[in-house]
C-alpha cells in the first residue's frame, strides 16, 4: 500500500497501486462519480473517479464525507488541467463509515471559531491540516539549524522551584489538600514549585558545558489573557550560547530565523500556497523579503527619539525608560520598511538575569521586531559577574539562597554568555498569517479552556 505523498514523487503511471484515505469530498452524478481523498501524508491528495461499470457502483455512490476508506486502481494521467494524474478505481473497501451528524459534513467554510468547539476534527480541514504541516516543518528546520551549528539539544524540567522572569504568574504544583494554609515542608518536593515559564537558567548550566546548547519544549504562564497572542501553555525555542556577547546572539538570531522561514518556504510549499491565497494574500512575498533583508539595529533611546520626531500621535505615548507598544512596534518597521533588532533596554523593565552596562541605567537586552506581527523573539547577554549579579537579586528583594546553583555558575569558570527566546507560536503565526495562537496549537488552552 502506498502513501499518497509517494505518487507524487514517482511515478506510477498506468500502474495498479492501493491507497487508504479519508473522504474530503465525494461528487456524484447519475453514471459516474469523483471522490478527493486524504491520507494526509500530502496537502493536494489524490481524486478518484468511477463510472457505472463498476462492480460495487451503488455501493460507492453511498459513501460519505469522513469516511475511511481503501481503494485500489490504475493511477492515469488526469485529463484535467492543473491535476497531474487521477485514479481510476477497480474496488474499495469501506474502513470506517461515517454518520450524517459528522461536523464538517455542512456545506460552506466553517469559521475558526466553530472550529475551535471541535478541535479535534480541525486537522482534517485544508486549513489546519495546512497550519499543522508549517508547525512540523519549522520545528524539525529549528532542530535542523542547531545540529548543523554543533549546538547540544538540552530538555530543561517542566517542574521547577525557580522563576526565571520574576513576574510571578506560574501554575503551582502541589499534592498539598486544597483550602488549607500550605505547608511546602510536607508537599511532595518539600519546597514551592511550579510549572516551568522557561528554561533559560537550566539551559544555562549546560552552555557552560557545551558551549552552544538549546531548549525546544512546552512552557506555561498563568496570565489571565484572552488576546490573540496569549495562552497558557505554550512552546519556547531557547538557545545559551557561552563565549558570546550581545552582538553575536543578534547574529544567531537573524541567521536562525531566516533559515527556518526559507526551509519552510521551499518544503511546504503547497501549504505555504494555499495560506497565501486563503490567509493572508502576500504571506509568501513578506517572507520571502524577511529571508532576503538585512535587520537594522538600534538602541532603545534611539527608538523612542524616532517615535518621539516622528509627528505621528500615538495611543500611548512613547517614553524614555519604558517598555513601546505594539503601534510602536509597527511603525519603527514600517520605518525601517524590514526587521529591527531593539537593543540596550532600561534595566528597571527588564530580567535580573540581563547584563548591566556601564551606563548603570541600560541592559545587554535585545528585541527582534518583524513587519506585522511585533516582537518576535528577545535575548540578553547574561551577567557573568557574580557580584553584580548578586547585588541585582538583592535590589529585587530576590531570594538568593534558593539560586546559589544559578550564582555559583559565575564563580566556577564564568564566562561572556548570551541567549535569546523565541515563541514558537509566535513564529507560527507569523508564518501562516493566522492571526490567532488558538489556531496555531493543537489543543489550546487560555483562561477558562482546557478541552480535550
Amino acid at each position: 500500500m502506498l502513501d499518497i505523498k509517494e505518487l507524487y514523487l514517482k511515478d506510477y503511471i498506468d500502474q495498479e497501486i492501493t491507497v487508504s484515505g479519508w473522504i474530503k469530498n465525494h461528487r456524484k452524478q447519475a453514471h459516474f462519480g469523483f471522490i478527493d481523498l486524504s491520507d494526509g501524508t500530502y496537502f493536494k491528495g489524490l481524486q478518484v473517479v468511477y463510472d457505472d461499470n463498476l462492480k460495487d457502483f451503488e455501493e460507492v455512490t453511498k459513501l460519505k464525507l469522513g469516511s475511511a476508506i481503501t481503494v485500489t486502481g490504475k493511477l492515469i494521467k488526469s485529463p484535467k488541467e492543473g491535476q497531474t494524474f487521477e485514479l481510476t478505481m477497480t474496488s474499495f473497501v469501506l474502513e470506517g463509515d461515517c454518520p450524517d451528524d459528522y461536523p464538517l459534513q455542512a456545506k460552506g467554510r466553517p469559521t475558526r471559531e466553530f472550529l475551535r468547539e471541535i478541535a479535534y476534527l480541525r486537522p482534517r480541514t485544508n486549513l489546519f491540516n495546512a497550519v499543522f504541516r508549517v508547525r512540523s516543518v519549522a520545528a524539525y528546520a529549528i532542530h535542523k539549524y542547531f545540529n548543523e551549528h554543533n549546538y547540544v539539544y538540552v530538555h530543561t524540567p517542566l517542574i521547577t522551584a525557580s522563576d526565571c522572569e520574576g513576574a510571578g504568574q506560574m501554575f503551582e504544583v502541589t499534592t498539598l489538600p486544597l483550602g488549607e494554609k500550605p505547608d511546602y515542608s510536607k508537599d511532595f518536593f518539600g519546597k514551592k514549585t511550579a510549572l516551568t515559564v522557561s528554561g533559560q537558567l537550566q539551559a544555562e548550566t549546560c552552555a557552560l558545558a557545551y558551549k552552544k546548547v538549546y531548549t525546544f519544549g512546552p512552557t506555561f504562564r498563568a496570565e489571565d489573557s484572552n488576546t490573540k497572542t496569549h495562552a497558557a501553555e505554550f512552546w519556547m525555542v531557547e538557545p545559551e550560547i557561552a563565549f558570546a556577547d550581545l552582538n553575536e546572539d543578534m547574529v544567531v538570531m537573524e541567521d536562525m530565523l531566516k533559515y527556518v522561514v526559507k526551509y519552510v518556504l521551499d518544503n511546504a510549499q503547497d501549504e505555504m500556497k494555499f495560506l497565501d491565497s486563503f490567509v493572508e494574500k502576500g504571506l509568501i512575498e513578506k517572507l520571502t523579503k524577511l529571508v532576503n533583508s538585512k535587520f537594522t539595529r538600534i538602541t532603545h533611546e534611539e527608538c523612542i527619539k524616532l517615535l518621539l520626531e516622528s509627528g505621528k500621535k500615538f495611543e500611548f505615548e512613547p517614553k524614555y525608560g519604558e517598555d513601546i507598544a505594539k503601534e510602536h512596534e509597527k511603525y519603527i518597521t514600517e520605518y525601517f520598511n524590514g526587521p529591527v533588532f531593539i537593543y540596550n533596554w532600561p534595566k528597571d523593565i527588564k530580567a535580573f538575569y540581563m547584563k548591566q552596562n556601564d551606563d548603570g541605567k541600560t541592559v545587554a537586552a535585545v528585541d527582534l521586531e518583524v513587519p506585522e506581527a511585533g516582537e518576535l523573539m528577545g535575548g540578553s547577554q547574561r551577567e557573568e559577574n557574580y557580584d553584580k549579579l548578586i547585588a541585582r537579586m538583592k535590589e529585587l528583594n530576590m531570594d538568593t539562597e534558593s539560586m546559589d546553583w544559578y550564582l555559583n555558575l559565575r564563580r566556577y569558570g564564568s564566562c561572556v554568555h548570551s541567549g535569546f527566546g523565541m515563541g514558537f507560536e509566535r513564529l507560527l503565526i507569523y508564518l501562516t498569517g493566522v492571526d490567532n495562537i488558538r489556531d496555531v496549537i493543537l489543543f489550546p488552552r487560555t483562561p477558562k479552556n482546557c478541552e480535550f
